[in-house]
């Protein structure tokens, strides 16, 4: 999705408030993504989290609030 939206890395990183080198981690799955740069995420992209994590293929995001 981020190579989709034309970002770097480092934009991402920048909005997620993390180092790209966390950042890269995640991307790559060499560290696991906690739940709140998951929420972030699902926010910024206005996808699921289940989307995300590669879960399903719908990427349709609940309300729930």
């Amino acid at each position: 999705m981020r190579e989709d939206r034309d970002l770097t890395q480092q934009q991402l990183a920048d909005h997620l408030n993390i180092s790209q080198a966390t950042y890269s981690r995640y991307e790559s799955g060499n560290l696991d993504v906690p739940s709140t740069v998951l929420i972030k995420l699902s926010e910024f992209y206005d996808v699921s989290i289940d989307y995300i994590l590669g879960q399903t293929n719908n990427s349709k995001r609940s309300n729930g609030k």
